[in-house]
């Protein structure tokens, strides 16, 4: 799917770049169910002894609704409009999504659309999108790419869905029983990736329902869809203090590393490089250890990998310079250091192209 690459975890002997560059073998260490509330974390689930992160979210913020595979096939047709007729409404009577059919037919907004014209519906395995549902929760349970449907259905920033949404599905989705959803999505774990989380993590909304504020300092979790940033504002500035050991883009072939990793002391205070909102604080992605997710708004992200100490959850609202956690040397790195990536519009930048030189 283009930029959307997938990250595999690689021997704990490897080289300091082990957070960024994939390899052949994954990770034995037990991942959380994504489509069911997990237990809390015992040591039975960190059989490779990895090193507990505190603070964060204590649960995938991609839990919050079990998906139920309901998907409905639908058959290639043709509909032609009536007086009144919405594209909404009219992937209501066809159960196909109605970005879908915009697609097929090279609509545009506002999706004008003039009685009698014929529109093309695109046959598919379609699922209703319920309350609660997540896109990475939606994916795992037919076994399909998180990134892929992201494609197909055209789907943009925020990446938050809708109630009632019909989501189009890969070719080779299918639903899977619960028996094979636990297995596949302790296994598919592994293959997540920063933009997975930062464009499927957040919950579905009623059409009509604004996503929740970001506050200064949240509590408890947040379980309910966050309103992204409304634009990019500012400038960035360095998370930490240290020697950059790893730069941007290839290292060797089939090896790229999607960020730069910043040799730092453990204990270190890691600063949010701009103003924005939390969108995932945890540790539930094996090879990055403590990872926090920012969204800065204007399609810019940044990830911060390896902390010791998360001090901040998803749906804080954080300015340049707050303190966001501590770097250590958790995931698949045996010395500290901060893992760091920008990324805009899902396609990873050259962080040091974008921060100050120094």
């Amino acid at each position: 799917m283009g930029d959307h690459h997938r990250i595999f975890a690689i021997p704990l002997l490897a080289a300091p770049l082990a957070a960024c560059i994939p390899a052949s073998a994954p990770p034995q260490r037990p991942a959380p169910p994504v489509v069911a509330t997990p237990a809390p974390p015992s040591l039975a689930d960190n059989p490779l002894g990895y090193d507990d992160v505190s603070g964060g979210d204590s649960k995938p913020t991609w839990v919050l609704q079990p998906v139920a595979a309901k998907a409905r096939e639908v058959p290639a047709s043709l509909y032609t409009v009536r007086p009144g007729d919405t594209l909404r409404a009219i992937g209501e009577m066809t159960h196909a999504g109605s970005e879908a059919i915009a697609m097929e037919n090279d609509l545009a907004p506002p999706y004008t659309l003039v009685p009698g014209q014929r529109l093309r519906i695109p046959a598919g395995l379609y699922h209703r999108v319920a309350a609660g549902e997540t896109g990475i929760g939606i994916a795992h349970a037919y076994g399909a790419d998180w990134g892929e449907i992201v494609t197909i259905n055209a789907l943009a920033e925020p990446y938050i869905l809708r109630v009632g949404q019909r989501l189009r599905l890969p070719a080779n989705a299918r639903p899977l029983t619960p028996k094979q959803v636990d297995v596949a999505t302790r296994a598919a774990a592994f293959s997540l990736d920063i933009d997975d989380i930062a464009t499927g993590s957040q919950p579905a909304l009623a059409a009509n329902k604004a996503p929740a504020a970001a506050s200064a300092a949240p509590r408890k979790p947040v379980t309910a869809a966050i309103a992204t940033p409304a634009a990019f504002t500012g400038r960035f500035v360095w998370p930490v203090p240290g020697k950059v050991i790893a730069k941007f883009g290839p290292l060797a072939p089939g090896k790229v590393n999607q960020g730069i990793n910043i040799a730092t002391p453990a204990g270190t205070p890691i600063h949010a490089v701009a103003n924005g909102v939390v969108s995932y604080a945890g540790d539930q992605i094996a090879v990055y250890g403590g990872l926090i997710l920012i969204d800065h708004g204007g399609g810019w992200v940044s990830a911060y990998g390896h902390a010791q100490q998360l001090d901040v959850r998803r749906g804080q609202s954080v300015k340049a310079g707050d303190v966001i956690g501590l770097a250590g040397a958790t995931g698949q790195v045996q010395t500290p250091q901060l893992h760091f990536q920008l990324r805009k519009n899902r396609i990873p930048v050259d962080p040091l192209k974008q921060l100050p030189v120094r």
